[in-house]
């Protein structure tokens, strides 16, 4: 068994940095709005650092469960949520504001929703 209230700690902060960039995509209509100004940059910057929090949880969630808890909700890439996480920290100077921008208007809502799932379901 693991520490289930550890889980749900990571949890709450993995739930908030989705929410975070959910509220600041909200106002970016395409990927330029990333690259046309530096308030722009700034915001691409700040995405980028919340992803890699949210790789990191993915990480520290499979290491504390075993990678029992995330399998069972496959409907997320949860080794690609993992995998961007390496990306951005690793290669950030090659950074494709596009991928950035298609994460954040196609999946980010998705990867919410799934996170409140299992942490209800948890607790």
């Amino acid at each position: 068994m693991y520490d289930k209230s550890l889980v749900l700690d990571i949890l709450e902060d993995f739930i908030g940095a989705t929410e975070t960039i959910i509220y600041r995509c909200s106002k970016v209509n395409c990927m330029d709005d990333f690259l046309d100004d530096e308030e722009g940059q700034m915001l691409l910057d700040s995405i980028c650092m919340l992803l890699i929090a949210i790789g990191e949880s993915v990480k520290q969630i499979d290491k504390i469960t075993n990678k029992k808890l995330l399998q069972k909700y496959p409907n997320v890439p949860w080794e690609n949520v993992a995998g961007m996480r390496d990306i951005l920290s690793h290669h950030y100077f090659d950074l494709n504001a596009e991928t950035v921008y298609g994460l954040c208007k196609d999946h980010i809502q998705d990867l919410n929703n799934t996170l409140k799932q299992i942490y209800h379901e948890l607790k």
